[in-house]
């Protein structure tokens, strides 16, 4: 039996150096919020991420994506930071975790 892509279970990609730097610069309890967000996300399917309103998974247009990339999105990975990612297939590739809201839509 083959699932469609939205009933896929998430995976994550937290392998980018500059996501991790960003991940261990936190101070303990965002690290630790970080973390929780993380193993919440792992346990979604993919519809569930897309509909999660404390999420907020939102595509960025005002940054042009990579080449093979087809969007980048933010997505709440504390209350107080975003995370910009994209998806590659059934994984959530993470790019960074913005220091401010606006410096995840590439604006400040």
């Amino acid at each position: 039996m083959t699932r469609s892509d939205s009933d896929a279970r998430v995976l994550l990609d937290l392998n980018n150096p500059v996501f991790q730097e960003n991940l261990f610069a936190l101070q303990k309890p965002d690290r630790l919020a970080v973390l929780e967000t993380l193993n919440k996300l792992r346990q979604l399917t993919w519809t569930q991420v897309y509909r999660d309103a404390g999420l907020k998974w939102e595509k960025i247009v005002s940054v042009k994506p990579p080449a093979g990339v087809e969007g980048l999105y933010s997505l709440r990975i504390t209350r107080s930071r975003r995370a910009t990612a994209f998806r590659d297939g059934d994984f959530i590739r993470f790019l960074n975790i913005a220091p401010d809201h606006d410096g995840t839509y590439g604006r400040k």
